[in-house]
């Protein structure tokens, strides 16, 4: 079996068929056996986003709510919201989610998962900005999802931070990638070059998400972002609003 396709039958485990395409080519109903956390072919970013039971400690049923902003001079900016139900399985074990990201036509869509570990908000995220690229470019979604993938495995960089959740200071982990700076197709996806993703995880947050940021700078030094759009749960103080280009 070769390492994506271990990656994934995690992934598709993690996710119980709610990420059609970074989980693998189709969406399942039910999960796929586990790949070992322990085997030496999955990067630390993907063990932290893919591999950690997010979830677990939590009290159930338990709802948790997140802020979406878009922003950027790209196109035209909204607020909107997430919230994620986090219940027991019939069994009395973790967890049962089911997530309504974002409200009226902008809502995706996606089926409840029986036996979710990992924070679904991190896969609603990127099939939402799949999607959105596919809009932006034509380009098609699974070369999209390759990229995220192959970033996250090959260059992803995690890196311990200090996060502010509920007038606290919590401990946590940031990483980063960017999935087209070395693209080999970049002339065609240029408007995306510049992509770049953080996340934000805290085992002291609910659900494990501190937030998501998908950024695109300006076209030029000093600039307004072209495109900036965030998912971060209630009560966070979002990190540096906007880095350095």
């Amino acid at each position: 079996m070769s390492r994506f396709q271990s990656a994934s039958n995690l992934t598709r485990r993690l996710a119980v068929g709610l990420l059609c395409g970074l989980a693998g080519s189709a969406c399942l109903a039910q999960p796929t056996p586990a790949a070992s956390t322990d085997a030496p072919n999955f990067s630390a970013a993907e063990r932290v986003l893919f591999m950690t039971r997010h979830l677990d400690g939590l009290p159930l049923p338990t709802t948790l709510r997140y802020t979406f902003q878009k922003s950027g001079t790209l196109e035209e900016g909204f607020e909107d919201k997430a919230v994620l139900r986090v219940v027991a399985r019939a069994d009395g074990k973790c967890c049962g989610a089911s997530t309504e990201f974002l409200s009226g036509s902008r809502r995706l869509t996606m089926p409840d998962i029986d036996g979710a570990e990992g924070n679904p908000v991190v896969l609603y995220f990127l099939e939402r900005e799949v999607r959105e690229m596919q809009r932006l470019t034509k380009g098609a979604q699974n070369y999209f999802r390759k990229r995220i993938r192959m970033a996250i495995f090959n260059t992803g960089t995690v890196r311990e931070v200090a996060l502010s959740y509920a007038g606290k200071t919590v401990r946590g982990k940031e990483i980063v990638i960017t999935p087209f700076t070395d693209d080999p197709n970049r002339p065609r996806y240029e408007k995306l070059a510049l992509k770049e993703y953080r996340f934000w995880l805290s085992e002291q947050v609910p659900g494990g998400v501190f937030g998501i940021r998908g950024r695109i700078a300006g076209e030029a030094v000093g600039t307004a972002p072209l495109l900036v759009e965030t998912v971060f749960i209630e009560g966070a103080r979002p990190p540096d609003a906007e880095p350095p280009r």
